[in-house]
């Protein structure tokens, strides 16, 4: 089935993000932030949904609040962008639209970002928001970790660190087109570098190499969450598009969390590209895989 002429929105900005790195291979960090920020475009604003800045657990962060929610359960969302780039800014959008699905608050963080912050400041940021959810007397099990990309990994890891902190862990964990794995074994970087327009294994390496600091090991299990045990690991939605170099992290975080006892689902859309529920209320494959993701939310 062809994807929409909506969605392709999605994949013409990729490609001209990929032609502007390849046309300046020396883009300054400021140069590569402003660029990616462009990631809010493919979101459409989501209705009856306000915005509100904040510190929580000392991180800087925005409240996607949607009218009429239930405000005693929040998401913490983690954005995308190689743990360099990307912001709350970026991504507070997409943050609405898949708290207005789920009907609950969401709060959008704006971590610290390598290369001035490496691993693990992210993890830290995004623990510290999480415990300062739950100070504020929301039950554990009514939070949401979330994430895309490299903030897909940061919602995975760090509900590992919790569980290395014997913290409560929260109810549920939505991760669009993670990226997990720092030491770049997925066959996909091969198969689909021809069909994804942004994600190639170049632009990987060089967030890795930032994000590690030239002192973390690519299989650290923090760093590389596909480096670990899921027993007892709350119930996982993976997105992914068909035609993404990172399926390969998607697939393989499904066997091996279903295979220890993870209630896990895995929704890969034939055609789409690397965290395609951006396109949200602009193309109808991001809305309907949104719409699933409630089902299964209202269903745990």
């Amino acid at each position: 089935m062809a994807s929409s002429k909506q969605a392709d929105f999605l994949r013409a900005l990729y490609q001209d993000w990929t032609n502007r790195m390849v046309a300046d291979p020396n883009l300054s960090i400021a140069n590569l932030r402003s660029m990616f920020d462009e990631w809010g475009q493919p979101a459409l604003e989501p209705e009856n949904v306000c915005y509100k800045s904040d510190r929580v657990g000392g991180v800087e962060a925005i409240w996607a609040l949607p009218v009429g929610a239930d405000n005693s359960r929040a998401i913490v969302y983690t954005h995308g962008g190689g743990f360099a780039v990307g912001s709350a800014d970026s991504h507070r959008k997409l943050a609405g639209h898949l708290a207005k699905a789920l009907n609950v608050t969401a709060v959008v963080l704006h971590y610290r970002r390598a290369p001035e912050h490496p691993f693990p400041a992210q993890i830290e940021d995004a623990v510290a928001a999480y415990k300062a959810l739950l100070e504020k007397g929301f039950d554990a099990k009514k939070i949401s970790t979330a994430g895309d990309s490299a903030g897909g990994n940061l919602a995975i890891a760090s509900v590992l660190k919790m569980r290395d902190l014997r913290l409560p862990l929260p109810g549920s964990v939505i991760a669009f087109s993670p990226w997990l794995d720092m030491a770049l074994r997925g066959p996909t970087l091969e198969t689909n570098s021809a069909t994804d327009a942004l994600v190639g294994r170049p632009i990987l390496e060089a967030m890795a190499g930032m994000f590690l600091g030239g002192k973390t090991d690519p299989h650290d299990p923090l760093a590389n969450p596909l480096e670990n045990d899921f027993k007892g690991f709350p119930p996982l939605y993976i997105n992914a598009g068909g035609n993404e170099t990172l399926l390969s992290d998607s697939e393989t975080l499904h066997a091996k969390a279903k295979a220890q006892g993870v209630k896990t689902v895995l929704s890969v859309v034939p055609g789409m590209q690397h965290v395609f529920p951006a396109l949200a209320g602009r193309a109808p494959e991001a809305d309907q895989e949104l719409g699933r993701i409630a089902a299964w939310y209202k269903n745990l």
